[in-house]
């Protein structure tokens, strides 16, 4: 007998989406090796599929948690185990909640996936891996490889980080602030990726959006002092607030000119915006705080036409000021071309002309293309749109952008 899409295959995905990083994360604590203890996780899942046929139990993390820890305890009395397992994650000895979740499991979990051992492709990786429960072949597919070349990936990474001793807890006050930075900029990405997913049929990948806000409001209540944590969940919050509204019924794509800004969500927006006024009062100004006002401005406008461009220009200037890189200059750009029209944008855009590390990301040449459309020259809007396409990996955006060129053959 399946539930094949029943009320229990749908209960153990819900879990899966809302419990996994918290199971695995309590369950690595047992195990001290990050490959087991993905195994005993995912035989738990496994488990919950028959168990769960009578009844769903009030809290699945809890079950899932005590199966996965019991196989744990199970395969840590196999004497090949302790072979196998070594050299092991040093894990402090730290008094379990009332349920058996020992406190800052789950951001012990995160800091250890973003250790500064790790190159900042492999973080991001086991992030999704170990915190996102993604699978390997939508992992690979993110990051445009092959799956056994991720898989290789992620397992020098897990091996590494056994290998460096790299401790299994949060970081102490003396190394904190520069282990946080490196986790900020992880959850950053899971929100990016999240927002708009780099390949693949849908727009959106709801799960990590949700893991992204799950991190952020983690982080928040762990150092609720902290601005560059504040502005990260603002971020989070202000960019996520759109997610209804940048889709239509179809899946394809709607502009942000386009969307239906009654259908944002005001809670997200109204959060946001507090968490804004606190993050900007920081000396110095911090980077997420900065990237939060834009999107402020963004929900502050009442229409597309409401923008203030001019404000969202002089938000890039402090960025490119403070943290430059191509993609700044790149949005700043397309700031500039609505502030004070497609010529300005254009000109601003020549700057990234022989930027190498824009060679092959197909937002530059998008972002050109519409520039160029807005200016008359369709001609030359043709040729950067059609790169765009060819460099285009999500089906969603590359459907538009062929809307785009059908349009200027129109």
């Amino acid at each position: 007998m399946t539930d094949a899409d029943g009320p229990v295959s749908r209960a153990v995905a819900d879990a899966h989406r809302r419990e996994w990083a918290g199971v695995l994360a309590a369950t690595v604590r047992v195990t001290r090796d990050l490959d087991l203890a993905e195994e005993c996780v995912q035989e738990a899942y496994a488990q919950a599929l028959t168990a769960w046929r009578d009844g769903v139990p009030a809290r699945p993390g809890a079950w899932l948690t005590t199966a996965a820890r019991r196989r744990a305890l199970d395969a840590h009395r196999r004497a090949a185990v302790a072979q196998r397992a070594l050299p092991l994650l040093v894990v402090d000895e730290v008094a379990p909640e009332p349920w058996g979740t020992p406190p800052d499991d789950l951001l012990a979990l995160l800091f250890t996936c973003c250790h500064p051992a790790l190159t900042a492709e492999a973080r991001v990786a086991l992030t999704l891996r170990l915190l996102g429960g993604l699978t390997t072949p939508e992992i690979a597919r993110a990051f445009l490889v092959t799956e056994p070349t991720m898989a290789a990936r992620l397992t020098r990474a897990k091996k590494k980080i056994a290998a460096a001793g790299v401790p299994f807890r949060v970081p102490g006050p003396d190394e904190l602030p520069r282990r946080l930075a490196g986790v900020l900029t992880v959850v950053a990405l899971v929100l990016t990726t999240g927002h708009t997913a780099p390949t693949g049929a849908a727009l959106v990948r709801d799960d990590l959006l949700d893991r992204a806000h799950d991190l952020a409001r983690l982080l928040r209540s762990r150092f609720p002092d902290d601005a560059d944590v504040a502005g990260l969940l603002a971020l989070v919050l202000l960019t996520d607030a759109r997610r209804a509204s940048r889709t239509d019924p179809a899946g394809g794509l709607v502009l942000l000119a386009d969307q239906d800004r009654a259908s944002w969500d005001a809670d997200m927006i109204t959060e946001g915006r507090v968490l804004v006024r606190t993050a900007l009062t920081a000396r110095p100004v911090r980077r997420y705080a900065v990237l939060a006002a834009i999107a402020a401005v963004h929900a502050d406008a009442a229409t597309f036409a409401d923008t203030d461009w001019p404000e969202i220009v002089g938000l890039y200037d402090v960025l490119a000021a403070r943290w430059p890189s191509p993609v700044v200059t790149l949005n700043r750009a397309v700031a500039v071309g609505f502030a004070d029209g497609p010529d300005a944008g254009l000109a601003a855009l020549d700057a990234l002309r022989d930027e190498p590390r824009l060679a092959a990301y197909g937002y530059l040449a998008a972002a050109r293309g519409e520039l160029l459309r807005r200016a008359g020259r369709d001609a030359e809007a043709r040729t950067a749109l059609e790169e765009a396409a060819l460099l285009t990996a999500n089906d969603v955006e590359r459907e538009l952008l062929a809307d785009r060129l059908a349009a200027l053959d129109g």
